[in-house]
């Protein structure tokens, strides 16, 4: 299945129109329309915000696992203790500078961010890997 297919399946799986789907998540119908037919493909924070409105993870969505529940996903409070640790490292940590101050909406949308690049990296090393 693809990110779009998965997209998709999850909307209809919740009962959600597109038109109420892509209000819901503050973008247009013809956007939602694209991401679905795969015609076009989300930035990290939106995938973070698909993930949360369709009560799944971002893995399910970009088709890295099946499994489409948020059980056995990471507690926020780990995933949150992870990410100030790697943010207090100089090298990584100007980067998200403000997110110690930032309010608590920010917070999480960083964190969402820094989720997907750890995934991201954690599927690079695998592939390398494999060579």
């Amino acid at each position: 299945m693809t990110l779009g297919s998965r997209l998709r399946e999850r909307r209809e799986r919740l009962g959600k129109t597109q038109l109420t789907a892509a209000k819901d998540l503050g973008i247009s119908n013809v956007q939602l329309s694209r991401y679905e037919s795969d015609d076009r493909k989300p930035e990290p924070d939106l995938l973070g915000r698909f993930a949360e409105y369709y009560k799944t993870t971002a893995d399910y969505l970009l088709g890295l696992t099946n499994d489409s529940t948020l059980e056995g996903t990471a507690a926020p409070a780990t995933e949150a203790a992870a990410f100030e640790e790697f943010m207090r490292n100089p090298e990584h940590g100007l980067f998200f500078k403000d997110y110690l101050d930032a309010p608590e909406a920010r917070q999480e949308e960083m964190l969402r961010f820094w989720t997907f690049i750890r995934e991201q990296e954690r599927l690079r090393k695998s592939d390398r890997d494999k060579e």
